[in-house]
């Protein structure tokens, strides 16, 4: 019967007294190494570009000005005509002013991307119209 008992223990698996120790080190090392290696993943694809877009959005906030071409978070578009602490007044018709909060401003439209824009688009129109 104690013969079974001992037996018992090696045949669910626990570690025997003596060499079979270091190998459950060894396991827990290769358990931490895998671990090691998920975070360092996690880290590089998606915690740093994340802080690195983060701040490269700060940077574009704080530098927001009068007369600067934006679009919002909504898609609204329009010319900013003043600059308060935390919000911005941005031009969308003649006669129609709206207040947004900083963090509403999405982009800041160039002018110059916005012309090659619109001459690429030109360019393809004209193409499409003398293939036909």
């Amino acid at each position: 019967m104690i013969q079974l008992l001992a037996n018992a223990s090696i045949l669910m698996g626990a570690p025997q007294s003596g060499a079979a120790g270091g190998s459950a080190s060894g396991q827990m090392m290769t358990t931490f190494v895998t671990f090691g290696l998920v975070i360092l993943i996690f880290y590089f694809l998606i915690i740093r570009p994340q802080n690195k877009k983060q701040k490269e959005a700060q940077k574009m906030i704080a530098a927001l000005k009068k007369g600067d071409k934006v679009a919002t978070i909504g898609g609204v578009r329009g010319t900013i005509t003043s600059v308060k602490e935390s919000t911005v007044v941005i031009k969308v018709d003649d006669n129609a002013k709206i207040e947004f909060s900083k963090n509403a401003v999405a982009t800041v439209i160039d002018k110059k991307k916005e012309k090659e824009t619109s001459q690429d688009s030109d360019e393809e129109s004209s193409d499409t119209e003398d293939k036909e």
